[in-house]
């Protein structure tokens, strides 16, 4: 049941992970804390953060592991202040947090913005439970740095680390360089961040997007170049969603999902009415210097706008719309789900690679801070 409910969580797929709760209960088998805690992260991966932490209260016996599923999901969901809450709730219950219970609670630092306490809870780690700073660690502090806007102190940051950086440290910069429009560090990022993994094709495109925002096209085509001779492929974006209990997977211009005529018309209807709250199409994250028609025509076909397409047609409000991205929303993207919430008054619940973006009534839970 582990295994199966765990699949339930990489899927996102929250109607079967429910049916295998309920076989649990039905068959009174023993909640201990292994099922427990794959239950609480199953919840939370599945966009149910209220349900995780129900399961998580009810749990007989909890243990270091439990308190971090919890934690990392409410990182993930952007509750900073609940994380910080339940951490210090674990450790007045006498357990000491382990590596990655710092991982977690960095993070949801991180995505709330709280920089101070961070750092404050950083230097704790070594200083009061005498737990060695891991690359992870580091990491989580240069994302917390570098989403500030602290892109010099981040730097530095990197500069001065005791322990040589990973490639994810430096992708982790140069992320935030992209956030914050700075293609100075980047490049000085760049160079030493592609030869480092020269295979990963996602920070090609980081930088290839800071240089298109900045219309740097030269710069934009010898990222074209770079990848082509090194053979670098961009994995195509997905977007799971599932409705009655059967998970539907679409990608942009595949046209294998057998109502992908009628998907593509209803997001076309879609398109009508966010145009008039305000949507204009926004390609400052596409690729290459292309045709601005052919830019906004490829943005329309984004594999997450055909998902809540699909899910406008076959579900009805209430039910909230939950999307799996396998990459992270792009900003177009992000603003037409918040109109899409506001025009359809439907909650949206997304989960991309870094994080859940709760979409109600035109605004979003990540407060644009992502």
């Amino acid at each position: 049941m582990v295994s199966v409910i765990s699949s339930c969580a990489h899927l996102g797929a929250i109607e079967l992970g429910e049916k295998a709760h309920e076989y649990i209960i039905r068959n009174n088998l023993s909640l201990n804390v292994i099922l427990g805690t794959a239950l609480v992260d199953m919840y939370a991966k599945c966009g149910c953060i209220e349900k995780a932490i129900r399961v998580f209260e009810e749990l007989p016996e909890r243990d270091v592991l439990s308190w971090t599923a919890l934690i990392a999901g409410l990182a993930m969901h952007g509750y900073v202040e609940r994380a910080i809450w339940f951490f210090s709730e674990m450790v007045k219950s006498g357990l000491k947090p382990r590596d990655i219970t710092f991982t977690a609670i960095l993070s949801a630092c991180s995505h709330g913005g709280l920089v101070g306490k961070g750092l404050e809870l950083f230097e704790s780690m070594k200083r009061d439970y005498g737990i060695e700073s891991r690359l992870e660690h580091y990491g989580c502090v240069v994302d917390l740095l570098g989403r500030a806007g602290k892109l010099a102190e981040a730097e530095k940051f990197v500069l001065e680390m005791p322990v040589k950086p990973n490639a994810p440290i430096y992708g982790a910069l140069l992320g935030a360089c992209r956030i914050h429009r700075n293609a100075e560090i980047a490049e000085r990022v760049g160079k030493i961040l592609i030869p480092l993994l020269p295979e990963h094709s996602g920070y090609y495109v980081l930088l290839s997007n800071i240089y298109t925002r900045t219309n740097r096209w030269e710069n934009v085509e010898s990222m074209r170049q770079l990848m082509k001779q090194k053979g670098v492929k961009k994995p195509p974006g997905y977007s799971l969603i599932e409705v009655d209990g059967k998970v539907h997977n679409f990608t942009m211009g595949d046209k294998s999902h057998p109502e992908i005529d009628q998907i593509e018309r209803a997001w076309e209807e879609i398109l009508k009415k966010i145009r008039l709250a305000g949507y204009t199409g926004n390609t400052s994250d596409a690729l290459f210097d292309i045709d601005e028609e052919e830019k906004k025509s490829n943005l329309h076909r984004h594999s997450e706008k055909l998902a809540i397409a699909f899910g406008i047609m076959r579900t009805k409000a209430p039910m909230p719309i939950r999307i799996l991205k396998n990459l992270r929303v792009c900003e177009d993207c992000h603003t037409a789900t918040k109109l899409i919430s506001k025009v359809f008054r439907r909650e949206l619940i997304v989960r991309d690679r870094n994080r859940f973006h709760h979409f109600r009534d035109g605004s979003c839970s990540c407060m644009d801070y992502w």
